[in-house]
């Protein structure tokens, strides 16, 4: 049995400055997933595809292990979780895969399914997979969200064709850490006869997710956002109805065919760790890391009148808040705030900043867009923390608003 959540003082990294409110870009390594980890770098060191001797034979049965707990977490089957790199590559792997199952395999009869459909507020990885096979002859449907964030389940619905071969929505977003109605929108796409691909990186591990009552055909998972290992993630691959893709690269199809290449044990058994902590302790923490969130969000809220919530306040990831302040520059906020670990959705090169992409596809203004950070609270983040932030923003934004 591992040790409960709110016992954060054990877990917590000591000494540890500045207070970290950044995890939604990545999560620390939890101590028991490194405890979990170790043995596989050194004693358990076998390649898990050598399968002549007791050294092969640990290793793969480590990351069978593994892909037991991946898979227990989303009520899956373990045969349907494919590891890779990280969630970037599952994402990848999932459109451009079964684009070119499609077109490798048209219909004998009807029209080709040839539509993909992405709300422009998904990540950029997906966004960019897109964009390519777009590029590659693919109807590429940029579907607008909601002010809050949100798909228009409406919307949806007269969007999706008979021609609509894949729906790709975040099921929790990375920035303004909106859930999405994932249950609502597999049922849509499965009515119609269409795969529902969800990228969960920001979701898996935090809020409750079943493929079956969902209906979704591909998930993409990663470790480093739920205090596993950088450097791997997984593809959920729906076996009943059978989703079919091809490979994103040749080799020797170590995972039944997908996915090439040698597995990383140590990182596969970390993943493996981590999802099994979240199975027990995720509604804890849930509640706890809402709680803290909404301490902060009330603090700065009634120092800062103006302050602005950006995405649906219910329908959102419990350790996250993006907030808008208007009258400063999130780049100016950040500097000010050195004890603090914060970010902001902009892309910054040289001395331009580009306000981000979700936040104007939510509507919000340049000047608007570009006061706004991001924070986000994690398993190790604790009270006294949230409110020396949460005294620390407020008073930067002051000082900078030229207050004192």
């Amino acid at each position: 049995m591992s040790e409960p959540a709110s016992n954060v003082t054990e877990l917590k990294p000591r000494n540890r400055l500045p207070i970290y409110l950044d995890n939604q870009a990545t999560t620390p390594l939890d101590p028991r997933v490194l405890e979990a980890m170790m043995p596989y770098f050194t004693e358990h060191f076998g390649n898990p595809h050598s399968e002549s001797h007791v050294y092969g034979h640990n290793a793969a049965a480590a990351i069978e292990a593994a892909r037991a707990d991946i898979a227990k977490l989303i009520h899956a089957d373990p045969r349907e979780i494919v590891f890779t790199s990280g969630a970037t590559e599952a994402n990848n792997l999932a459109l451009k895969g079964v684009a070119a199952f499609a077109r490798a395999h048209p219909p004998v009869n009807g029209a080709a399914r040839d539509e993909i459909i992405v709300p422009l507020t998904e990540h950029k990885c997906v966004l960019e997979s897109a964009e390519a096979l777009g590029r590659e002859g693919f109807t590429i449907n940029r579907f607008p969200v909601e002010a809050n964030g949100l798909v228009s389940l409406d919307r949806l619905a007269e969007a999706i064709s008979d021609r609509t071969l894949l729906v790709s929505v975040l099921a929790a977003h990375n920035e303004i850490g909106v859930i999405q109605p994932l249950a609502e929108i597999g049922a849509l796409c499965r009515a119609r006869g269409a795969l529902f691909h969800t990228d969960a990186a920001q979701a898996f591990g935090k809020i409750p997710l079943d493929v079956e009552a969902m209906k979704i055909d591909l998930m993409s998972i990663s470790g480093h956002k739920i205090y596993g290992p950088k450097g791997i993630g997984a593809l959920y691959i729906r076996r009943r109805p059978r989703v079919r893709l091809l490979p994103l690269f040749d080799g020797g199809g170590q995972e039944r065919g997908i996915r090439s290449g040698t597995l990383p044990t140590p990182l596969c058994v970390g993943l493996g760790r981590a999802a099994a902590i979240a199975a027990e302790e995720m509604g804890e923490e849930a509640t706890r890391l809402r709680t803290m969130r909404d301490r902060l969000r009330a603090t700065l809220t009634r120092r800062l009148p103006d302050a602005r919530v950006n995405g649906d306040t219910e329908h959102r990831l419990p350790g996250n808040i993006n907030l808008s302040f208007p009258g400063v520059t999130a780049p100016d906020l950040i500097a000010s705030c050195p004890g603090i670990a914060i970010s902001t959705g902009s892309a910054c090169t040289s001395a331009v900043v580009e306000p981000s992409y979700v936040l104007r596809a939510i509507g919000l203004a340049d000047p608007l867009a570009n006061a706004s950070i991001r924070l986000g609270l994690g398993r190790f983040t604790t009270p006294d923390e949230i409110d020396l932030a949460a005294d620390t923003i407020a008073a930067a934004v002051t000082r900078l608003r030229g207050g004192r």
